[in-house]
């Protein structure tokens, strides 16, 4: 089932520019604001630096304006507060469309609510042949017109637009697409895109309890202070250089270099990869240090240690379990507690008990707290994976006195 919108508005470029393909998505400056009760330093932070940017924008744009006499604009209306406000709504409802038009609002399909993995439609346009709305880490260059130019205005008649065959392929067509079936009565949900809960928080002001995209991070910097507590500073950033020479490295977001903890508790590789250099024996280090300066090519070094051979190239092709050793997993959960003690002093239960007895009419402690809750628990399935790891080596290591005599036995014979 296809619902077909026609948008011949010829003179108003806000919705000239509403040609999509792909879901509703921005980041940057363009944010739905929202003060939270987040007690955590990444996204109240990136919400900080976003809302100075949007104060910029004032100053720069809004400001102006209200100082001419000609204008004799009224304060109450056109104060950074209202301009805030204004932006954000226009914001957390617009599609992205390309880098020529940027973003614009659709009537009608922003009145969606998102719904994680569950989503009834899909918005798409003719040119897209029916590419869906989760084609968002695709580029959206088929969407461009020749040269960048503006797109054309529409000259089909509306008295024809129950016709859907009239339309072609007209590229100002937005169509909503059922993937979905969904009851009489019950409500249609779209999909903003696959992410987390902080992702959904900062962007949109909600979260999902259970969202299986949640993921945590810990930043690079907090794995250097833990680092710097057990080594001297010329060992830190020795092993550190060291890892970015055989080209590991974060992610990057906002100037601010970190890893990711899946929702099941499992770290990215590149952590444990950073981890088992930290930690390598002085000898160890040295040879690996030597094989890389004088190695051709990165992607193929190897080197030899007491638990086996180890290559440092693509990451999907490193044996986890051998970067799992004991010493690994105890940074792994001295870790886990420093990024827990971001939280403050009021444990994981403490936090559960209050969203509990929390109303979700007070939106803004109530997800605040889901957002809460939900990492933590992710430091928590952090903490059995290293331990469980931890049990794992343990046993590689010292074989049980069973599996020792089953050996022999097997020898005799």
């Amino acid at each position: 089932m296809r619902l077909v919108w026609a948008m011949p508005l010829p003179g108003l470029p806000i919705f000239i520019s509403c040609r999509i393909r792909s879901r509703c998505r921005w980041s940057g400056a363009s944010m739905r604001l929202i003060h939270f009760f987040v007690v955590l330093s990444s996204t109240r932070q990136i919400v900080k630096e976003d809302k100075a940017l949007i104060y910029d924008d004032w100053k720069e744009n809004i400001l102006p304006l209200m100082d001419s006499t000609f204008l004799k604009l009224s304060p109450d209306f056109f104060s950074v507060e209202q301009y805030i406000a204004a932006k954000s709504l226009v914001a957390s409802r617009s599609f992205e469309v390309d880098d020529y038009h940027g973003f614009g609002m659709v009537p009608l399909a922003d009145l969606f609510n998102h719904k994680t993995g569950a989503e009834n439609v899909h918005f798409t346009t003719e040119l897209s042949h029916g590419d869906s709305d989760n084609d968002t880490d695709n580029n959206d260059e088929g969407n461009n017109t020749s040269d960048n130019k503006p797109l054309p205005q529409n000259s089909f008649d509306d008295g024809n637009l129950e016709d859907p065959s009239y339309l072609g392929n007209d590229s100002m067509i937005l169509e909503t697409i059922i993937v979905k079936g969904v009851k009489a009565g019950d409500e249609v949900f779209n999909t903003y895109g696959s992410m987390g809960n902080a992702g959904l928080l900062h962007r949109y002001g909600f979260t999902e309890p259970d969202n299986p995209n949640d993921i945590v991070n810990i930043d690079l910097e907090l794995v250097l202070h833990w680092s710097s507590a057990l080594f001297s500073g010329r060992h830190s950033r020795g092993r550190l250089s060291l890892w970015r020479r055989l080209d590991y490295h974060g992610c990057v977001s906002q100037n601010s270099e970190y890893f990711e903890i899946s929702s099941n508790g499992e770290p990215q590789i590149e952590l444990l990869i950073l981890l088992y250099i930290m930690l390598l024996p002085e000898e160890a280090y040295n040879k690996l240090d030597l094989i890389v300066s004088t190695a051709g090519n990165l992607n193929e070094t190897v080197i030899s240690l007491e638990r086996g051979m180890i290559s440092f190239g693509k990451t999907s092709e490193i044996s986890k379990e051998l970067l799992l050793t004991k010493i690994v997993c105890d940074a792994l959960l001295a870790l886990a507690d420093a990024r827990e003690s971001l939280y403050g002093s009021n444990s994981v239960d403490n936090d559960i008990d209050a969203l509990r007895s929390c109303c979700i009419s007070d939106r803004k402690l109530y997800h605040s707290l889901m957002l809460r809750v939900s990492e933590r628990m992710i430091l928590k399935k952090l903490r059995n994976y290293a331990a469980a790891a931890a049990a794992a080596a343990a046993a590689r290591s010292h074989p049980t006195a069973k599996g020792t005599l089953s050996r022999k036995k097997l020898k005799r014979t």
